[in-house]
């Protein structure tokens, strides 16, 4: 598939693109022969000629250039070969005489005096990595350094024109990669420049690539069925087509989650995960799934990266007791500040959502809130006031579990007040840690076995044995100190967390054997620590605007929670360090605003970082991505890649052919991209496709009606309201041979001159006179005599050149009679000359005598043997190269000019006639006959008027 064998299977296109070559072909030498009395009057005649002449000038050179374009796969080993300039510019069959043999035998001809063919690119550059060009046979192969497409285009690619002898050209909106290259054709003689195309198709040798290997998507529990999320970090395959990412499917979809995928008009496809079931982060957290990207290829390659789906908690549970009601008692002898009980409900929710706060229903008597405090966070009940004799034995407290939108729940403690009589044993507490007002404080980040207090324990009736122990939930432990007796050390059994539980309340029991008890309530406040970094709300923040908006615009405002209390959860607000300078965050507030008016066209998305740092010690921060979506407002009108288009078309061409394409572009984006295109003037000759900008004409056009054509198209976008702008267009009609040359002078086959005997050779006789109406070479006429008869018709010769007729022998008696000239006026049209024809009639004799019969010889059919040699006149090549660009002004003007001449040759023309016709006959005996020049018209000789020659 590699080698040799498919080389000629790449594609081959030539284009060959010539400016005709232009010769200068009218002699002027004739302009300055002696003329006798009547040289004053030909200079009207000499002035016209040079006006005729003149403009033509600037067409006489040539230019050639060339465009081949090949094609071929990436990865070919070396030598393969691409193509054969010499066989696709068809150098070797054009060839001829010796520069056939030279193309053939290039190392005999060389030894002959005649360079041989050779092709070289035109400097240095990447040829010498990826191809090769043999000097003498024009092949092109491929190097050994083998041809990357991707590394080419994607990395290397850019711009489209030609630089040096190769660049690379890659467009963004296409999946072209084109390799370009000059070449030089010599010897001088043979030169040619040419300019390749190698276009490098792609193959699928890259799998796609996710830019992560760990993908994470946050879904609310709460999202209905059939919810649209957009995957980040899509795949990317550097190949192009069918060759990149197709379609994208997940291993696993837990029978809950499906996958779909969207195209843009840029062809670049996103994965959108799709809630196909009811979610519920309280049983499922999370899905874990592989995410797989496969690409169009044969066969198809894959690339995978893993897709975490996590569920976002909503507060969709309230507060639960799990016990409807709970028994409580408590001796008349408490100490104040006791816990009696605790209640504490269960909300499955998060954060905020699972927040309680506890309260007394209003029907618990406000004696019964006297003696018992509730705390509304932790729901413990300590006593308030000490107990005293006439106080009720029996308290019904009735508890409200409170969540944010829920209805309480309600739990019952009963208290029941047993009276003591004898004294219980007595608790003495000696502190370790900071404690103030029967409450101690510890830092959250204590270590383990931190203690606490040292407990001593007394029986004031010293009979009794007692024990000790640790009423209330903690991370505390109560433990004998050893070896001593009856003291107890209170110390931490595992780390504490502020954010979890800020506040504890436990109790120290001592009971003797009569079932007497004394309780301690320890009161432990954890001191908050800087352990937290703020959190925002979502990891990713998409925001749209539309652009040109408004200074100072409002985007957002940002918000992020920090679990830590106090000065070290009040968060502060930062741009990243990519964040464009135009966007401002305020510190304290977190809103977002951008400053100055965004345009679409100049950049549509943005993407840069925000921070949440907190006022710790020291401070921690969390970092969240702005991705901003400018919306595109149709502020761009169409416009024309060229201020003007110029377009050259050979005249005859074929109704609705493609004269070529105007090429607009409009910067929005959408509908307001769209753009049609209208003639606005001679829209009843021309028609432009608005699809693909294609200008057309509907008839056929012919430049001798009229040589040029200006339009001006009108690009209209799509937009509310829409915007246009226009162009100029210029149609220049190149001039083809569709006309033969028009004989003006004789005016027709029976027209007839007087030639006197006496007249000296190489006098002129009379002259053929032609016009066409073609330009150029299809405008340049030469004369001949293809056909004669009479006495001695030899006698006469034609200028080829400018139709003077002479009279080359001496006129004998012999030579007296009618001698007829056929004369072949041929232009030098391309691909083929047209030509008409014109009767000569030429009466030798001294005089007119019998008109009558010279009409009848007239009449009679001429035998005359029509010769084949075909008129020759010199034509001085140039080599003078004239740029196609520099001569359309040129064009124009010749137009311009051309016009001008016919019409001033017509006036003269008239103006000479009127002349001539004041003149009385006789004036005209015995002077020199008036031979019309080229360039000049006789308008006044009569049909078988004879004209009397003189040699005087």
């Amino acid at each position: 598939m590699r080698g040799r064998g498919n080389a000629r299977s790449s594609l081959v296109q030539a284009v060959s693109l010539r400016l005709s070559t232009w010769h200068p072909c009218l002699d002027m030498g004739h302009l300055h022969r002696p003329r006798s009395s009547t040289s004053h009057r030909n200079l009207p005649h000499v002035f016209l000629l040079f006006l005729f002449v003149g403009p033509f000038n600037c067409l006489a050179s040539y230019s050639r250039a060339t465009e081949l374009l090949y094609s071929l796969n990436e990865g070919l080993p070396a030598g393969v070969l691409i193509g054969s300039l010499a066989e696709d510019l068809r150098l070797l069959p054009r060839a001829s005489g010796r520069q056939s043999q030279q193309l053939l035998h290039p190392e005999r001809t060389a030894t002959e005096g005649n360079p041989p063919l050779s092709f070289s690119l035109a400097s240095g550059g990447l040829s010498g990595q990826y191809v090769t060009l043999d000097n003498r046979s024009g092949e092109l192969h491929t190097s050994a350094q083998e041809i990357d497409r991707e590394a080419l285009c994607l990395d290397g690619g850019g711009g489209a024109a030609w630089g040096g002898s190769t660049s690379i050209a890659s467009s963004p909106s296409s999946d072209s990669c084109l390799l370009l290259l000059d070449v030089l054709v010599l010897p001088q003689e043979y030169f040619r420049f040419v300019k390749v195309k190698i276009a490098i198709r792609d193959i699928n040798d890259n799998a796609p690539q996710f830019p992560i290997s760990e993908i994470s998507v946050w879904v609310p529990e709460n999202s209905p069925v059939n919810t649209r999320l957009a995957i980040e970090h899509p795949a990317v395959d550097p190949d192009v087509g069918i060759n990149g990412v197709q379609t994208y499917r997940l291993l696993d979809y837990h029978g809950t989650f499906t996958l779909d995928v969207e195209e843009n008009e840029n062809g670049e496809r996103t994965p959108y995960l799709i809630v196909m079931g009811a979610l519920d982060r309280e049983t499922q957290d999370q899905y874990v799934s592989i995410i797989i990207a496969e690409d169009g290829g044969s066969p198809p390659l894959l690339g995978s990266a893993t897709l975490t789906i996590g569920i976002s908690d909503i507060n969709d549970n309230c507060p639960v007791f799990i016990d409807s009601q709970i028994n409580v008692t408590v001796y008349g002898n408490a100490t104040v500040g006791t816990p009696i009980a605790t209640v504490q409900a269960v909300d499955r929710d998060l954060g905020t959502n699972a927040q309680i706060a506890y309260s007394y229903s209003q029907k618990v008597p406000q004696e019964s809130k006297d003696l018992f405090h509730l705390d509304e966070t932790t729901g413990v009940i300590t006593l308030f006031s000490k107990i005293g004799g006439n106080v009720l034995q029996t308290h019904k407290l009735t508890i409200l579990a409170n969540g944010p939108g829920c209805i309480p729940a309600v739990i019952t403690a009963l208290v029941s007040i047993i009276k003591v009589v004898f004294r219980p044993p007595e608790i003495v507490p000696r502190y370790i840690a900071n404690e103030k007002d029967g409450v101690v404080y510890l830092k959250e980040l204590e270590p383990v076995n931190t203690p606490i207090a040292f407990f001593t324990i007394r029986d004031p009736e010293g009979k009794y044995k007692i024990n000790c122990y640790l009423d209330g939930e903690g991370p505390f432990r109560l433990a004998p100190y050893k070896p001593y007796s009856n003291e107890y050390l209170l110390e931490t059994t595992k780390p504490m967390d502020y954010e979890q539980q800020q506040f504890y309340e436990i109790a120290v029991v001592a009971w003797n054997s009569e079932g007497f008890h004394d309780k301690r309530i320890i009161k432990v406040q954890l001191l908050d620590d800087n352990d937290n970094a703020p959190v925002f709300l979502q990891p990713l923040i998409e925001l749209t605007i539309e652009e040109n908006n408004a200074p100072n615009a409002f985007l957002t405002k940002l918000y992020a929670t920090d679990a830590d209390s106090g000065e070290r959860g009040q968060v502060s607000y930062f741009l990243g360090p990519d964040a464009p300078s135009y966007f401002s965050l305020d510190n304290v507030t977190g809103i977002l605003t951008v400053s100055t008016q965004l345009d679409r066209e100049e950049k549509e998305k943005y993407r840069y970082t925000v921070r949440a740092v907190d006022c710790g010690k020291p401070p921690r921060e969390s970092v969240a991505t702005v991705a901003l979506t400018v919306l595109d407002k149709n502020d761009n009108s169409p416009r024309f890649i060229n201020k003007d288009f110029s377009f050259f078309v050979p005249e005859n061409f074929p109704g609705y052919g493609e004269i070529g394409v105007i090429s607009v572009t409009d910067a929005d984006a959408g509908r307001n991209g769209w753009v049609a295109l209208s003639v606005v003037n001679q829209s009843d000759i021309f028609v432009i496709d608005t699809g693909k900008g294609m200008l057309r004409a509907k008839v056929s056009l012919d430049r001798e009606q009229q040589s040029s054509y200006t339009l001006w198209v009108e690009a209209v976008d799509g937009g509310e309201p829409a915007l246009s702008s226009t162009t100029k267009i210029t149609i220049l009609l190149l001039d083809i041979n569709d006309n033969p040359p028009l004989v003006l002078f004789p005016q027709s086959n029976m027209s007839y001159l007087l030639v006197l005997p006496s007249t000296l050779p190489g006098s002129p006789v009379t002259e053929v006179y032609a016009v066409d109406k073609d330009t150029g070479m299809n405008a340049v006429i030469a004369y001949s005599i293809i056909g004669r008869r009479g006495p001695r018709p030899e006698s006469f010769r034609i200028d080829p050149k400018t139709g003077n007729i002479t009279l080359e022998e001496a006129l004998l008696q012999t030579d007296y009679g009618l001698h007829r000239l056929l004369v072949k006026v041929s232009d030098h049209g391309y691909p083929e000359p047209l030509h008409s024809t014109v009767m000569v009639n030429l009466f030798v004799n001294d005089t007119v005598s019998n008109e009558s019969y010279i009409e009848s010889l007239l009449r009679k059919e001429p035998e005359i043997n029509i010769e084949e040699k075909e008129p020759q006149i010199s034509i001085e090549p140039t080599h003078r190269k004239v740029e196609s660009v520099s001569c359309m002004p040129t064009l124009v003007a010749l137009s311009v000019i051309s016009l001008g001449s016919i019409t001033l040759v017509t006036g003269m023309g008239i103006y000479i006639c009127l002349r001539r016709g004041k003149k009385h006959p006789r004036e005209n005996e015995n002077l020199e006959v008036q031979i019309p020049l080229k360039g000049t018209i006789d308008l006044c000789m009569r049909e078988r008027k004879p004209m009397d020659i003189s040699n005087i």
